[in-house]
């Protein structure tokens, strides 16, 4: 113990508000319980969070994810844009556990800052109970990191972990996608989660301001339209038609070219029309102004495709019909063909 009466010094003076922190948590437990479904025992409160497996599996495999939101954070904390990261962080994981056909069970989140601001914290954790949500999965643990000195003011960082379910023998993994197969594309709402270090240099580069108008929107609504979440339209069309989707890819940091080829067996590669689909205003401005080539566009952003269905031929019709009846906008892309030698597994044609 220091004799030097004169010092008292508090959690408070070295920069972190557990008053605040605590005023999160009760920001944040109304939120939480309208993401609650069965299966979950005890969520936001307690050390761990428990959920019980769904019952009606015979043989249940967890599938679990991690991601954040990169650099598009970057723009949120300049434009003051806070509401939709939330969504975008829930997007990336649940996407990701989707493609292996696993139901999104449960949410974690990781929020870390220098300086705990209340409200900005819940304008987050509200975007991140609207992506569970959306993807009808439960927000049922995070944590809040007050670290003094770690960031600068008025920024932060964001972690999320979600944990999927699928039954063994309906694990989706593309070793059956075959030449003939017919490969489907679902729009995106934007550029999603990636490609943000470039697009921020492009916005600096063409001088852009958040409020120029493109495509009939502000510029800052389009660049920050959160990722688009497919767990429901997509495990619809796996009810409906089972083992006809071969393959699923969440087109994610890598764009079309980078992560088609994470599903596809080796003797084969996917063959994409150009003109399956129009490029767009996003990215048509972005590589406008960014003087960005062809190839770097496809293997950067996901150009407009955020998710691809690979499905038999005779079940293209089918499934893209369900597809868009669960609110979807698909595009028939290409073809899988035989590949040859040392041919690219992707080929823009």
């Amino acid at each position: 113990m220091t004799n030097n009466q004169s010092v008292s010094l508090t959690y408070r003076d070295a920069g972190v508000d557990i008053e605040a922190g605590d005023a999160l948590v009760d920001r944040i437990k109304p939120l939480a319980a309208k993401t609650m479904r069965p299966g979950v025992m005890a969520g936001i409160g307690g050390f761990g969070a428990l959920f019980e497996l769904p019952k009606n599996l015979n043989e249940p495999v967890l599938v679990s994810g991690t991601d954040g939101v990169g650099t598009k954070l970057r723009l949120a904390f300049e434009w003051q844009r806070h509401n939709t990261v939330g969504i975008d962080l829930v997007a990336m994981s649940v996407n990701d556990i989707l493609v292996q056909g696993a139901e999104p069970l449960y949410f974690l989140d990781y929020f870390a800052c220098g300086t705990l601001s209340v409200d900005t914290a819940a304008e987050v954790v509200e975007g991140i109970a609207k992506g569970c949500e959306l993807s009808g999965c439960a927000l049922i643990g995070g944590e809040t990191a007050e670290m003094p000195g770690m960031y600068p003011d008025g920024e932060y960082d964001l972690a999320g972990f979600a944990v999927g379910v699928v039954e063994k023998a309906k694990i989706i993994s593309g070793q059956t996608i075959a030449a003939g197969d017919v490969i489907l594309g679902l729009a995106s709402s934007g550029a999603h989660s990636n490609g943000y270090s470039l697009i921020r240099s492009i916005l600096k580069h063409a001088n852009a301001r958040p409020n120029d108008e493109l495509d009939g929107r502000p510029l800052a609504d389009v660049v920050m339209e959160p990722t688009r979440i497919y767990v429901k339209s997509v495990l619809a069309a796996l009810q409906a038609h089972g083992d006809d989707i071969k393959g699923l890819v969440h087109i994610t940091g890598g764009g079309l070219t980078e992560n088609i080829p994470r599903v596809l067996p080796k003797n084969v590669a996917a063959k994409i029309k150009r003109d399956a689909w129009a490029l767009p205003a996003l990215f048509q401005w972005l590589q406008e102004n960014g003087g960005v080539a062809d190839e770097e566009m496809w293997r950067v952003f996901n150009c407009g495709i955020g998710m691809i269905v690979v499905v038999p031929q005779e079940q293209a019709e089918a499934i893209s019909a369900t597809l868009t009846e669960q609110g979807e906008t698909v595009y028939r892309l290409g073809d899988i063909v035989d590949r040859q030698g040392d041919e690219t597994s992707v080929q823009m044609i």
